[in-house]
């Protein structure tokens, strides 16, 4: 077969295949096309973020000494269920959380003129999830004797949505102190740690 002839000899020449040949050339060329068409392929991915309940603290006890006298120092543990600190955190269920307190050094008389020292010890505190009571807490319930100023980083906020933490201290009044009410701040900071 001779392609080129004369001027226009490719169309002549082309002329010559029979039409039946063209056709399948064709329909070779155009289906080869078509399966690299037909073989490509997309899929779409979806996008999504929760947003979790609202994290609350609410102090529903305050940490109380009752009555004390100069020079006698006084222990409170964590728990006992009427005098310890309660803490109560409502938010989104098993949650992870941090917990720091901010803790005060003095209780001190309303005018300032006076001060007896508190201390905190390396037990004084305990982070509950079931949440059940103070006394009735174990370490199944959450972590019990916890330090007050380095609380579990493995925190969580219980099953139920609700989580506790109790605390306890011991106040130590000088010899002559003043007669009064005294009192202290004390502040639990919470947030979720994206666990």
């Amino acid at each position: 077969m001779k392609i080129l002839k004369k001027r226009g000899g490719v169309i002549k020449s082309l002329r010559k295949i029979p039409v039946s040949i063209l056709l399948m050339t064709i329909a070779l060329m155009l289906t080869a096309g078509l399966s690299q068409v037909m073989s490509a392929d997309s899929d779409n991915a979806s996008s999504s973020a929760r947003v979790l309940l609202a994290i609350t603290a609410t102090s529903t006890q305050d940490l109380s000494f009752g009555y004390i006298y100069s020079g006698v120092p006084k222990s409170m543990g964590y728990n006992d269920d009427d005098s310890s600190a309660i803490f109560t955190i409502t938010g989104e269920p098993s949650a992870g959380i941090n917990l720091q307190f901010i803790l005060p050094e003095y209780l001190s008389l309303s005018d300032g003129s006076a001060s007896v020292p508190i201390i905190f010890s390396s037990t004084d505190a305990a982070v509950d999830t079931t949440p059940a009571s103070p006394s009735t807490m174990d370490a199944s319930d959450g972590w019990i004797n916890q330090n007050p100023r380095d609380l579990p980083a493995g925190a969580v906020i219980g099953a139920g949505g609700t989580a506790r933490v109790y605390l306890g201290g011991k106040v130590v009044p000088s010899v002559n102190l003043k007669a009064g009410t005294y009192s202290g701040d004390i502040v639990l900071s919470i947030s979720y740690n994206g666990s």
